[in-house]
């Protein structure tokens, strides 16, 4: 007669499992189980309801599945027990992950197998990743710019994220597993960024940087917009940019500034510079004059703005395009006075308070057409995004 699973020996069902444990001590929780005798008498395996869940639009889907219950018999002379420990077999322990474990170029940059899968903590939850989004901060943490304020080495990189949640801790409340999400992953993005970022199969997230995907965008799209819309939405609000004011984005094929300044804050005229391919792209963005810096100055301009967005490292020139009181935000490079700068703060209240205008399609997502790039080929990814000729965001897509 067949045996079933629950009588057969343990070296039958694991393999060649051996252990030596003992229940020892106990947490409010789950049991924990020590490296002492006496021997495991029995050990067999039952599952739990499954519940599964099928994510539309990415490889095969994302099985959200299978819990097992391990159920344990010790004894001895003097002792007897029989404790379940849960374990949620469709999350491994290790996972492959981008790291790198000293500064500097990109050939720092190796695939892992064998990084354990991130711990979450109670306000947190752990996002299968499905696409990750690489940004000029990415490259220049990678480099060493930001040790003094830097988490330790090594570093799993990656500040934009788009997934599944497959877990959520005790003190979660807006979101479930299986919710599709998307978010800035680091609060600060060089003020101790996470150690542990997007370019791994999972990530943890605080839920108060999370939002819920945009309906109508795919995870690739979605993973190109956080941390850039959160940086034009904060740049925005701190220079009080309001409806009837007028904007310069230096470097507008980037995405930041134009994407927002005349959908979401009216403003009553949109400039922005670019090359001679990419006009088009940044009218497309919302800008009524598109420049094309290899032919014009933009010192050379007849009319000032309020605001100017210098993502390109211009601000000595921005400077003097702007009007009496107006301000320029210097997002990369050095700072002219009046210019300023600041570090992004993610905040999920910003995507959420966004997310109508993406559905909308008044703010559009941009994916560089020369990607998205597969997860195997990450530091190609990094590469291009380091000749600073991308247009729109470094995507990776997907993530196995």
């Amino acid at each position: 007669m067949k045996r079933s699973e629950r009588d057969k020996p343990v070296g039958e069902i694991s393999g060649s499992l051996k252990m030596n444990a003992a229940l020892a001590t106990t947490t409010a929780t789950t049991p924990v189980l020590r490296r002492e005798t006496p021997l495991l008498r029995h050990c067999c395996l039952s599952k739990s309801p499954v519940y599964r869940r099928n994510i539309v639009g990415f490889g095969s889907g994302v099985q959200i599945a299978t819990r097992k219950s391990l159920r344990i018999s010790a004894s001895s002379q003097s002792t007897s027990a029989e404790v379940v420990v849960t374990e949620d077999t469709s999350i491994p322990k290790e996972m492959k992950a981008w790291v790198y474990g000293d500064y500097g170029g990109v050939d720092v940059l190796k695939l892992e197998s064998n990084i354990a899968v991130p711990e979450i903590k109670e306000d947190q939850v752990l996002i299968k990743v499905v696409a990750a989004a690489l940004n000029p901060v990415d490259a220049k943490r990678r480099q060493g710019k930001f040790k003094a304020t830097d988490s330790p080495l090594p570093t799993v990189p990656g500040y934009d994220v788009a997934g599944v949640v497959v877990k959520v801790g005790s003190a979660v409340k807006d979101f479930k597993e299986g919710d599709e999400v998307y978010a800035n992953v680091s609060e600060k993005a060089l003020e101790g960024p996470k150690q542990f970022g997007s370019l791994a199969e999972y990530t943890a997230v605080e839920e108060k940087l999370l939002a819920l995907k945009p309906k109508n965008i795919d995870f690739a799209q979605a993973a190109g917009l956080p941390l850039a819309i959160e940086t034009a939405d904060e740049g925005l609000v701190r220079t009080e940019f309001s409806a009837g004011k007028s904007i310069l984005v230096l470097n507008g094929a980037g995405g930041v500034g134009s994407l927002l300044a005349k959908q979401v804050y009216g403003a009553s005229k949109v400039a922005a510079t670019a090359s001679t391919g990419k006009l088009e792209l940044v009218r497309s963005l919302g800008a009524d004059l598109a420049i094309d810096y290899t032919k014009e100055n933009i010192e050379d301009l007849p009319e000032k703005f309020d605001v100017v967005f210098d993502a390109i490292g211009m601000c000595d020139k921005a400077v003097k395009v702007i009007k009496e009181g107006g301000k320029v935000v210097a997002l990369t490079g050095a700072v002219t006075p009046p210019g300023f700068r600041f570090v992004v703060t993610s905040n999920g209240a910003v995507l959420k308070k966004l997310n109508p205008y993406i559905e909308s399609g008044k703010v559009k997502p941009v994916v560089d057409p020369k990607g998205p790039f597969p997860f195997s080929h990450v530091a190609d990814a990094f590469s291009y995004l380091e000749t600073n000729h991308a247009t729109g965001k470094v995507v990776v897509y997907p993530i196995p």
